[in-house]
């Protein structure tokens, strides 16, 4: 017969209490019940046979509503969806997987969260002790599979029913949300738990119980972990500065560049790219020794991935860098050649000052306004003006010819330019946008404006994996709960290869929402980001694209119907705008086929 849940309050703890005869089940509902008391609120499964007891409490909290449940059947799937909950909450999701190679397939995801800072609990069952080490099926060395990628790392003896088991639960729920949430610090956590036979029972939770004890319970606030430095690094006066802001370096970095009256170059997925003294063609300023040649400090935030011109200027000899790091943390340091590396830094009053004197004003207008002119100039080059005066010209001949100037304007074929200028102009603050690692990020960064969006790109190690699942994580965090955070549409713009890698990602789970999600796919046909390399130009045609361009033919239309999705073609640029912003009801596809 089903048990009805109780709550202990043994050193403090409002730990979900069953007795079900199965000290697996009771462990795991006292464990997950007390994460959920502490204010986690999304829980992604994997399904399998060790982890049965876990992955059955989870469904059943989501049963009384104390929980949101996604269910991934591929457990690199699962990681990456987690790491986007992440990204956009502040909370960690728990993930549930059963023992074996379903440990490893986490590594990515794993090693994207702690590169970015990414919390995220990992609940990965094993084998008790006895069954270590004897080739049991399913088994391998899970402690310290993730090496020095997790905060924290537990191995778990089983539980064996003892009255001590729900208070040891709740201390190592307490454990892993405080290191996962480390001030400065967040990332990963393991807890491999080690599970005996009975692996489960029933146990039908009490609502009103559950409701109570979430209710009248703190939850854990991600923004309240913020551990400000009392003695941050002073920046003062006297050096021709930058502020150059890399993935996720938010919106701290403009402040800094503003209050100091310095250019600011910003990556497209910084958190910082806008305000009046942004510098869009940094990369081309850079090259130039009469720009980059002048920089004698640079300030840097974030993880910049997006060029080479900015690991060159910090190597390069008469220019201090002063890195924002937290404490512990592995640092920005291009060729080992960085000054200094603070967890904070501030700009000093005499700073402050100079920032408005005549001088100061004058070297980062010029920045400015030498971008705006290299832009204005690619923007005159690829789209000519129309002769507006034709449009209303007494002569027919002259207002059919505009006509048929803008009409071919409009069916002119999409380039990598055109359609990132599309997506962002199209994406508003309650929008959010996600970049693969692809080309199209870097075409991004090269040219599009100042604005105040939300943009997310997986840059801790800029690999493909996980993108789809990442986005999805992404937009169903900001569009779930009594108080959506976003009330737009989530976009995620990527090659057709980062689709490939991760089209597992597209399987919907019935029962569960279907976010306003746009997948947006630039498909040239393969991996042309490898043509940039300087290795291109030697090597032979056929080897290049067999090994690296790798070509595909994959029909994305398909794809789109085998997975449920909402699918649609954009040949020219009037198609790419209506499909852009045409009302998103739930996941769609838009491929938009571009030249090699």
């Amino acid at each position: 017969m089903p048990e009805s849940v109780q709550t202990s309050s043994e050193h403090g703890s409002s730990a979900v209490q069953t007795d079900s005869g199965s000290p697996a089940t009771d462990f795991s509902f006292a464990l997950l019940g007390e994460f959920i008391r502490l204010g986690v609120t999304d829980i992604v499964v994997s399904p399998g046979s060790r982890s049965q007891a876990l992955a059955l409490a989870a469904a059943e909290f989501e049963r009384v509503g104390a929980v949101r449940l996604h269910v991934r059947i591929d457990e690199r799937s699962a990681g990456f969806f987690a790491l986007g909950l992440a990204v956009e909450s502040g909370m960690p999701a728990l993930v549930i997987t059963t023992s074996g190679t379903a440990v490893a397939n986490l590594h990515p995801a794993v090693l994207e969260a702690h590169h970015s800072y990414v919390p995220m609990i990992l609940l990965t069952a094993d084998r008790p002790d006895e069954l270590r080490g004897i080739r049991a099926n399913q088994t391998t060395i899970q402690p310290g599979i993730y090496a020095d990628a997790t905060r924290l790392a537990l191995d778990v003896p089983a539980p064996t029913g003892a009255v001590g088991d729900v208070p040891e639960a709740a201390r190592l729920a307490e454990l892993a949300l405080g290191a996962a949430l480390a001030p400065g610090l967040p990332g990963p956590v393991q807890l491999n738990l080690a599970f005996r036979e009975p692996l489960s029972a029933a146990v039908q939770l009490d609502p009103s119980v559950v409701g109570a004890a979430r209710a009248g319970a703190a939850t854990a606030d991600p923004a309240a972990t913020a551990d400000v430095p009392a003695h941050p690094l002073i920046v003062e006066p006297g050096k021709r500065t930058v502020v150059i802001a890399g993935a996720d370096a938010g919106a701290e970095a403009e402040e800094i560049a503003r209050a100091g009256g310095w250019p600011l170059l910003a990556e497209v997925s910084s958190g910082a790219r806008f305000g009046p003294n942004l510098v869009i063609a940094y990369r081309e300023l850079l090259d130039e020794p009469e720009w980059g040649g002048q920089i004698e400090r640079a300030i840097v935030f974030g993880h910049p991935t997006l060029s080479r011109q900015v690991p060159a200027l910090i190597q390069r000899d008469g220019v201090e860098t002063i890195v924002v790091s937290p404490a512990g943390a592995e640092h920005y340091n291009p060729g080992h050649s960085v000054d200094h590396v603070a967890e904070r830094v501030s700009v000093s009053d005499a700073a402050r000052g100079d920032a408005l004197a005549r001088e100061a004003r004058a070297w980062t207008g010029r920045w400015v306004m030498a971008s705006r002119q290299i832009r204005d100039a690619i923007d005159e080059a690829e789209n000519a003006a129309p002769d507006v005066a034709a449009a209303s010209s007494p002569d027919y001949r002259v207002r059919g010819g505009f006509a048929k100037s803008e009409l071919a304007a409009l069916r002119a074929p999409v380039t990598r330019g055109i359609l990132v200028d599309a997506l962002w102009r199209a994406t508003w603050p309650h929008d959010r946008l996600v970049f693969g690692a692809s080309r199209l990020i870097r075409v991004a960064d090269q040219r599009v404006p100042g604005k105040k969006i939300s943009v997310h790109a997986n840059r801790g190690l800029a690999g493909i994996d996980g993108t789809i699942a990442t986005a999805v994580g992404i937009a169903v965090a900001s569009q779930s709960g009594d108080e959506p955070l976003s009330t737009g549409t989530t976009r995620v713009i990527v090659g057709d290869l980062t689709l490939l890698h991760d089209v597992g990602s597209l399987l919907q789970v019935p029962g569960e929402s279907r976010p306003r999600l746009q997948i947006v796919v630039g498909n040239d046909g393969g991996g042309t980001i490898f043509d940039g390399l300087e290795v291109a130009a030697s090597a032979p045609a056929s080897a290049m694209d067999r090994v690296l361009f790798t070509p595909q033919q994959v029909d994305i239309a398909a794809l789109a119907q085998a997975y449920g999705w909402e699918y649609t073609l954009a040949t020219n640029r009037s198609e790419l705008e209506r499909a852009l912003t045409s009302p998103q009801s739930g996941p769609s596809i838009l491929e938009v086929p571009l030249p090699r």
